[in-house]
Protein backbone atom coordinates (compact mmCIF):
# COMPACT_ATOMS: atom_id res chain seq x y z
CA UNK A 1 0.00 0.00 0.00
CA UNK A 2 1.36 3.42 -1.01
CA UNK A 3 0.88 6.29 1.44
CA UNK A 4 -1.56 8.90 0.19
CA UNK A 5 -0.43 12.44 -0.53
CA UNK A 6 -1.25 15.16 1.96
CA UNK A 7 -2.00 18.81 1.43
CA UNK A 8 -0.42 21.67 3.36
CA UNK A 9 -1.47 24.98 1.82
CA UNK A 10 -2.47 28.28 3.38
CA UNK A 11 -3.54 31.62 1.88
CA UNK A 12 -3.62 34.78 3.98
CA UNK A 13 -4.59 38.36 3.13
CA UNK A 14 -3.62 40.80 5.84
CA UNK A 15 -1.58 43.80 6.92
CA UNK A 16 2.10 43.90 7.81
CA UNK A 17 2.69 44.56 11.50
CA UNK A 18 6.21 45.89 10.85
CA UNK A 19 8.90 46.04 8.20
CA UNK A 20 10.31 42.57 7.47
CA UNK A 21 13.37 41.46 9.43
CA UNK A 22 15.76 40.30 6.70
CA UNK A 23 18.95 38.40 7.53
CA UNK A 24 21.57 36.14 6.02
CA UNK A 25 22.01 32.63 7.39
CA UNK A 26 25.56 31.47 8.19
CA UNK A 27 25.38 29.60 4.88
CA UNK A 28 24.63 32.83 2.99
CA UNK A 29 20.93 32.23 2.35
CA UNK A 30 18.57 35.23 2.72
CA UNK A 31 15.59 34.86 5.06
CA UNK A 32 12.82 37.37 5.80
CA UNK A 33 10.54 37.16 8.84
CA UNK A 34 7.42 39.25 9.45
CA UNK A 35 3.93 39.15 10.94
CA UNK A 36 0.66 39.60 9.08
CA UNK A 37 -2.56 40.59 10.86
CA UNK A 38 -5.99 39.52 9.66
CA UNK A 39 -9.38 40.39 11.08
CA UNK A 40 -12.89 39.08 10.82
CA UNK A 41 -16.15 40.47 12.13
CA UNK A 42 -19.54 38.97 12.80
CA UNK A 43 -22.80 39.67 14.55
CA UNK A 44 -23.96 37.29 17.25
CA UNK A 45 -27.50 35.88 17.46
CA UNK A 46 -28.17 38.59 20.07
CA UNK A 47 -27.19 41.33 17.60
CA UNK A 48 -23.80 42.12 19.19
CA UNK A 49 -21.00 43.04 16.80
CA UNK A 50 -17.68 41.27 17.29
CA UNK A 51 -14.24 41.62 15.74
CA UNK A 52 -11.36 39.19 16.06
CA UNK A 53 -7.74 39.69 15.01
CA UNK A 54 -5.36 36.87 14.18
CA UNK A 55 -1.60 37.21 13.70
CA UNK A 56 0.42 34.96 11.42
CA UNK A 57 4.22 34.63 11.56
CA UNK A 58 5.63 34.41 8.04
CA UNK A 59 9.05 33.25 6.80
CA UNK A 60 10.32 33.75 3.22
CA UNK A 61 13.55 32.31 1.83
CA UNK A 62 15.95 33.11 -1.02
CA UNK A 63 14.73 35.30 -3.89
CA UNK A 64 11.31 35.79 -2.24
CA UNK A 65 13.06 37.10 0.90
CA UNK A 66 14.94 39.60 -1.28
CA UNK A 67 11.61 40.79 -2.74
CA UNK A 68 10.28 41.19 0.81
CA UNK A 69 13.31 43.33 1.68
CA UNK A 70 12.82 45.56 -1.38
CA UNK A 71 9.02 45.84 -1.55
CA UNK A 72 7.42 45.33 1.87
CA UNK A 73 6.81 47.95 4.55
CA UNK A 74 4.76 48.24 7.71
CA UNK A 75 1.04 48.76 7.11
CA UNK A 76 0.86 47.31 3.59
CA UNK A 77 -1.86 44.82 2.75
CA UNK A 78 -0.43 41.66 1.19
CA UNK A 79 -1.48 38.25 -0.05
CA UNK A 80 0.68 35.34 1.10
CA UNK A 81 0.45 31.79 -0.17
CA UNK A 82 2.50 29.03 1.35
CA UNK A 83 2.55 26.12 3.76
CA UNK A 84 2.36 25.78 7.54
CA UNK A 85 5.41 24.66 9.45
CA UNK A 86 5.82 24.14 13.19
CA UNK A 87 9.29 24.17 14.66
CA UNK A 88 10.38 23.49 18.19
CA UNK A 89 13.35 24.32 20.36
CA UNK A 90 14.50 24.12 23.94
CA UNK A 91 15.66 27.23 25.81
CA UNK A 92 18.61 27.49 28.20
CA UNK A 93 16.34 26.49 31.14
CA UNK A 94 15.22 23.31 29.38
CA UNK A 95 11.73 24.61 28.52
CA UNK A 96 10.29 23.49 25.20
CA UNK A 97 8.87 26.11 22.83
CA UNK A 98 6.94 25.73 19.58
CA UNK A 99 6.12 28.20 16.83
CA UNK A 100 3.87 27.70 13.83
CA UNK A 101 4.79 29.78 10.79
CA UNK A 102 3.62 30.30 7.24
CA UNK A 103 6.51 29.47 4.91
CA UNK A 104 5.79 31.81 2.01
CA UNK A 105 5.91 30.46 -1.53
CA UNK A 106 4.17 33.37 -3.27
CA UNK A 107 3.45 36.96 -2.32
CA UNK A 108 1.44 39.80 -3.85
CA UNK A 109 1.50 43.37 -2.56
CA UNK A 110 -2.11 44.61 -2.56
CA UNK A 111 -1.47 48.20 -1.37
CA UNK A 112 1.59 50.40 -1.71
Amino acid sequence: MTPSKGLNKVMVIGWLEDDPDVRQTPGGRTVAAFSVATSRSWTSAEGEKHEEKEWFNVIAWGPLAEICKERLAKGQQIYIEGRLQTRGWEDSLGRKHFRTEVVAQDLIVLTE
